[in-house]
């Protein structure tokens, strides 16, 4: 498996660069080619604007401002990628819902990069509903980046989350173009005893030898901790030096409240490295 589509949100690449520049580096690595996209915002606008009178058709007196500031970011992503050494890109405005329009073009994608925070009208120290929203939804693995701080180089000591999860799985499978290039990869294993009655007498053993298999020198740690997973991976990933964390996503909605898992929900509130999630 390999990456050969990569899609990014690009709506601020000039004041956070960050996102755009690890999704650039992967690009790179991988010979992939790269997709950056901007919200105009324009459906919400008519929306809103028709909200006050049902039945009517109202249409805001310009919408021009609102594609322009898209097209602006577009065009400061190509600038961007291109001086960054990415041969294979393009551009696409998204005039639609941001959770569904990113949902739609992710399904054309092998990784989904967005920022820490996707919906700006919400400022919040929580996870905001629309990168929720589309992890959960999107059906493809999703890089979350932080904004601040420099684009490191992704992947060389990356820490991967296991407790035999669906989710889990499928973060850890979605995660290989990146753990085949890594220096050392730790399998993390917390509350193995507690978890893993029918998984042998070694938690984490399985994995960690599917992915010595791929070529990916593991190694395994086990760690038994009172607080919550999400705390403890945090914790983890900063003695470790982590430049990645790959971990499952839990949750689900009902109509549209996001329910997101303990874990999730305290990594993407306390993230301070990118976080590659599955659902």
């Amino acid at each position: 498996m390999s990456y050969k589509t990569i899609l990014v949100l690009a709506d601020c690449c000039d004041a956070q660069p960050v996102p755009t520049e690890v999704a650039a580096q992967i690009a790179i690595a991988e010979q992939a080619h790269l997709v950056g996209v901007a919200m105009s915002g324009v459906d919400q606008v008519i929306y809103q604007c028709n909200a006050a009178a049902p039945g009517l058709v109202v249409l805001p007196a310009d919408l021009t401002p609102l594609t322009a500031r898209a097209d602006q970011a577009l065009a400061t992503f190509a600038q961007r990628v291109e001086r960054l050494g990415v041969n294979s890109f393009e551009t696409r405005r998204i005039d639609g819902a941001a959770d569904l329009g990113l949902i739609m073009h992710a399904r054309y994608a092998d990784l989904l990069v967005l920022p820490r925070a996707v919906d700006r009208a919400r400022p919040s120290p929580g996870p905001d509903t629309t990168l929720q929203y589309v992890i959960l939804h999107c059906g493809k693995p999703v890089l979350v980046v932080p904004c601040d701080g420099e684009a490191r180089r992704v992947g060389r000591r990356p820490l991967l989350a296991w407790d035999g999860s669906l989710e889990a799985a499928r973060a850890l499978s979605a995660a290989l173009p990146l753990l085949r290039r890594a220096e050392l990869v730790t399998l993390a294993v917390f509350n193995g005893d507690q978890v893993y009655g029918a998984h042998g007498a070694l938690a984490g053993a399985d994995m960690s030898l599917y992915l010595a298999r791929h070529g990916i020198k593991v190694e395994l740690r086990q760690q038994d901790t009172p607080d919550g997973a999400g705390h403890a991976l945090m914790a983890l990933a900063g003695d470790l030096d982590a430049d990645l964390l790959v971990m499952g996503c839990y949750g689900h909605t009902r109509l549209r409240e996001i329910l997101l898992g303990g874990a999730t929900r305290d990594v993407l509130r306390g993230m301070t490295l990118p976080v590659l999630m599955a659902h």
